[in-house]
């Protein structure tokens, strides 16, 4: 239960955190979100996680990245049944 709030209050953070409005955030906010959510991570296991997130390498992560680091990617069943709706 836990995690499926984190996910969606990390979601909702980053909106707030999101000064630009270009659904991207940077490194400091991303650490931020982190401490907010009291999800601390020792420096090296931020930096590992931080190039599995950025994972177009841009430097910034958006809550798509976050979400299929975290989740993964859809099956294929979920796929087919958002293809259909």
């Amino acid at each position: 239960k836990r995690g499926v709030r984190i996910l969606t209050g990390l979601g909702k953070y980053f909106q707030q955190l999101d000064k630009e409005g270009n659904g991207l955030l940077d490194k400091a906010d991303f650490k931020q979100a982190l401490k907010v959510f009291h999800l601390e991570v020792s420096e090296k296991d931020f930096e590992s996680a931080w190039l599995i997130l950025d994972d177009n390498g841009n430097g910034k992560v958006d809550y798509g990245e976050f979400k299929r680091g975290i989740i993964g990617e859809m099956n294929e069943y979920r796929k087919s049944y958002v293809r259909k709706a």
